[in-house]
C-alpha cells in the first residue's frame, strides 16, 4: 500500500506561492489555530506518523511531515536504537526518505513535527539538515499547548552552508 498522502497541486501551490515571492507564511508562535488548511493537514500527518515511531528506550514518540512543491506529503517517525547517537529523528528520516524518493534541496514548502511531549521543537541536527534542503521552509510544532508556525531561518539563524 502506498503510504503517500497527497494535498492537490493547487493547495501545494497555495503553500509555495508566497515562498516564490520572497514573502513567507510564517507567522510568530502566537498560538492562534493554523491560518494555511494544508498546514493543518500536515500536523494531522505528523501525529499519524507519530504513532509509527521506534521508542522502546525513550517513550517519545515523534512523527514529522513533509510537503513537497508537489503535494506529495512524506511522513517520518523516529527510531531509537540501543547505541542512542545511531537513534535517528523524525525529520531526518522525513528528509532522508525523500531524497531517496528522487526530491532534491527547494523541492519542499513546509514540514510539521508532532511529538508525544510538551515543549518540543526540532533538535540542531535536524535544524541543519533541513536547512540543507530549504531555510524558506514553513515549520510547524507544537510548544507549550501552542501550535507553534516560523520558518526554518527563524530557528536556525547565522545558518551553515558549504
Amino acid at each position: 500500500m502506498d503510504r503517500r498522502t497527497f494535498i492537490t497541486a493547487a493547495g501545494a501551490a497555495a503553500c509555495a506561492v508566497p515562498f516564490i515571492a520572497g514573502k513567507g507564511l510564517a507567522a510568530p508562535a502566537t498560538g492562534k489555530p493554523l491560518d494555511n488548511p494544508h498546514f493543518r493537514t500536515l500536523l494531522a500527518e505528523a501525529h499519524k506518523a507519530k504513532k509509527n515511531a521506534y521508542s522502546r528506550y525513550s517513550n517519545f514518540q515523534v512523527g514529522a511531515a513533509l510537503l513537497a512543491k508537489d503535494g506529495t506529503i512524506i511522513t517520518g517517525c523516529n527510531v531509537e536504537n540501543a547505541s542512542y547517537g545511531l537513534t535517528m529523528c523524525a525529520e531526518r528520516t522525513a528528509v532522508f526518505k525523500a531524497v531517496s524518493m528522487g526530491y532534491k534541496p527547494g523541492d519542499f514548502v513546509a514540514i510539521a513535527i508532532a511529538a508525544s511531549a510538551d515543549n518540543f521543537s526540532p533538535c540542531g541536527a535536524c535544524r541543519q539538515v533541513l536547512n540543507e534542503f530549504g531555510n524558506d521552509m514553513t515549520v510547524i510544532f507544537e510548544f507549550g499547548g501552542k501550535v507553534v508556525t516560523t520558518t526554518l531561518a527563524d530557528l536556525l539563524p547565522y545558518t551553515f552552508r558549504l
